[in-house]
């Protein structure tokens, strides 16, 4: 009798595994597929929120650029990827005085979303974009569709394939920050309170990736669309440059163009994005580029206008960057100082 209910246990444990099995089948799935969850269709939906006239034209400290950092904040909590702060605190508050009469005496935020590296958590890629523009004027909204809503609506999508990865037991090595600063138009405010006031130690920041204006086609390239301006990659860490151009090759094949980031560029674009604050660190940075257009700080910079497959093809090679930074075996370093 002992022995018969010995028999009917093991067959009906197996008989239940198998049906568990049958109903949740291990998915696996790699850094392609996780980057072909970025789609033109959910930037574009997280766009035509970021940067219609209810946002007011983002103006750091003004109520447009809060709704927005509470759209992020909802947008994070919804997908379960947690803050670096505490649970549901997704804002890193900055002080009015900070800003000193930029803002008319109102502070601001930058928002921040963290995914907790498997193997290294305490090595940190930052990915960066800033969520700020540059209001209203006359009446009228500049919505800042490309510059920077582009590269906030990115952030969010490679969030959530990094937290698709994550799910499926195959999230990155190293931690990934997802930091969309406030107060870059009116003079790089967020990301210098950050790196004067970092979640975590920048000694174990590994590279900052920032995106900034990603959604459009520089006049100059209207003939060649297929391409990325890569601006700082190789100043700091060869490494890191080898290693985006790697990426690329192999799975995406934009054209990486570095006008941008000769040493007499007049322009001087190295200078003026939010990477230059972690650069100034000492820390590998790429600053994602596609230039100015006819719409750069005007009203016409509008979500109707955004080449938006384009857009998720250059968001998913930031992906994929940061992707294999993560998981490489040794940290990227400084290996130009």
């Amino acid at each position: 009798m002992i022995r018969f209910l010995l028999v009917f246990a093991v067959s009906l444990t197996v008989s239940c595994n198998s049906a568990q099995n049958a109903t949740t089948p291990i998915i696996e799935m790699t850094a392609v597929d996780y980057a072909n969850t970025i789609t033109a269709e959910d930037l574009k939906t997280h766009l035509y929120i970021i940067a219609d006239d209810d946002m007011e034209g983002r103006m750091t400290g003004e109520n447009g650029n809060n709704k927005a950092a509470e759209y992020l904040r909802n947008f994070y909590m919804d997908q379960g990827i947690s803050s670096p702060i505490e649970e549901n605190n997704y804002f890193q508050p900055i002080p009015a005085e900070y800003f000193g009469k930029s803002t008319h005496g109102e502070p601001s935020q930058n928002v921040v979303a963290f995914i907790k590296g498997s193997e290294n958590p305490e090595e940190i890629i930052v990915l960066s974009a800033h969520y700020d523009h540059i209001g209203t004027k006359d009446g009228r909204v500049y919505n800042g569709a490309d510059d920077d809503g582009s590269g906030t609506v990115a952030l969010m999508e490679m969030a959530q394939a990094f937290q698709t990865a994550v799910k499926n037991g195959n999230g990155p090595k190293r931690s990934i920050l997802i930091l969309h600063v406030t107060g870059e138009e009116i003079g790089l405010y967020g990301s210098k309170y950050y790196t004067e006031n970092p979640l975590f130690p920048l000694k174990n920041t590994v590279c900052n990736l920032n995106t900034d204006m990603i959604g459009r086609i520089d006049p100059k390239k209207e003939d060649n669309p297929n391409y990325i301006y890569l601006i700082g990659s190789d100043k700091l860490s060869q490494e890191l440059h080898d290693v985006s151009e790697k990426v690329n090759k192999k799975h995406i094949n934009l054209e990486l163009d570095y006008t941008f980031n000769d040493e007499n560029d007049p322009n001087r674009f190295y200078y003026r994005s939010d990477h230059y604050n972690f650069a100034k660190n000492n820390i590998p940075v790429i600053f994602y580029f596609n230039g100015t257009h006819e719409d750069y700080h005007k009203a016409g910079d509008t979500p109707d206008k955004i080449e938006y497959e384009l857009m998720a093809k250059r968001t998913k090679l930031i992906f994929l960057t940061a992707w294999e930074v993560a998981n490489r075996k040794e940290r990227i370093t400084a290996d130009k100082l």
